[in-house]
């Protein structure tokens, strides 16, 4: 997840390590959590790989993300691994968070997929059996409750008219676009990250 994190932020433009971190834990602090150890070791992977290229100047190492970066990245953006409930709900976020740089018959399919994970989910918690204790009442209660938060939001998400973008590789928009014209979380939405 932080690889296809990091990928989309360098959408935007070159990054040093250090502020890529800092955009990191800015945007994606309700997905994933972020540490020095693991985004430098993640950076010369993706160099290595070709996904990435380093723009050296006086002051510090750029990175730039390369068309075959982009490519990959469209790829796993639509990719659905098998994963826990935890790990898909944050990986599902942060494609939210580069949602505009996706056509909209993209959009739909992954909100439809979410949605359809989400459902699943909220049919196997209430068969589950009852507990006796009035804590895991509470926890399954507050647990159902989150899963039909995000149910109800994922609906609205499919309501909402989105402008079609048109890019070359027919999934990707121009990569001079910003950060601030994308849609973010509230702290409400962020919210339902709990691990439930």
């Amino acid at each position: 997840m932080l690889r296809l994190a990091a990928l989309g932020l360098l959408q935007a433009g070159p990054l040093n390590g250090y502020r890529l971190k800092q955009q990191l834990e800015i945007f994606m602090d309700c997905c994933i959590s972020v540490n020095y150890g693991a985004v430098y070791p993640l950076l010369r992977r993706m160099e290595e790989q070709g996904e990435i290229a380093l723009l050296a100047d006086e002051q510090s190492k750029l990175y730039s993300i390369t068309p075959l970066g982009r490519e990959r990245w469209c790829q796993e953006m639509l990719n659905h691994p098998q994963e826990s409930w935890v790990n898909s709900r944050s990986r599902f976020l942060i494609k939210f968070f580069f949602f505009s740089h996706l056509q909209p018959e993209a959009r739909q399919q992954l909100i439809e997929h979410r949605l359809m994970t989400c459902r699943l989910r909220l049919a196997k918690k209430q068969a589950e059996p009852s507990s006796a204790d009035p804590y895991q009442i509470v926890l399954k209660k507050r647990s159902l409750q989150i899963i039909q938060s995000e149910i109800e939001w994922l609906g609205e998400q499919l309501n909402l008219a989105i402008p079609e973008q048109v890019c070359p590789l027919s999934l990707l928009v121009s990569p001079t676009e910003t950060l601030h014209e994308q849609p973010s979380l509230t702290g409400k939405e962020r919210g339902r990250t709990d691990n439930f």
